[in-house]
């Protein structure tokens, strides 16, 4: 069974981007319990994971965030359309660390 983290983040967006990539940050606590568990190292740091807003669910992954010391999970447009969320909206999400042999 996958470690499941559930808690409420304020949606921001990449300075860089100009609101194209929105994030989920993962609150510090969480972020320290996920480098615990997670043993295989990815591209850039990344962990893989499955994320619900609601009754929404998506794979994909979180990233490090190296001002914060935590992790950000990547929102893409068609999954704020899906979930009625969007920049600046604080919601309640989950994520599963889909841990890998």
């Amino acid at each position: 069974m996958e470690p499941t983290f559930a808690f409420t983040s304020e949606l921001t967006d990449w300075e860089a981007s100009k609101a194209v990539w929105v994030f989920a940050t993962v609150p510090l606590d969480e972020a320290d319990e996920i480098r615990d568990i997670v043993t295989t190292k990815r591209g850039f740091g990344s962990v893989r994971v499955r994320a619900r807003i609601g009754d929404v669910e998506w794979r994909t992954s979180i990233f490090p965030d190296s001002r914060t010391g935590t992790y950000v999970l990547p929102l893409k447009k068609a999954v704020r359309k899906k979930a009625g969320v969007d920049l600046g909206d604080t919601i309640d999400l989950e994520i599963d660390v889909l841990i890998e042999d």
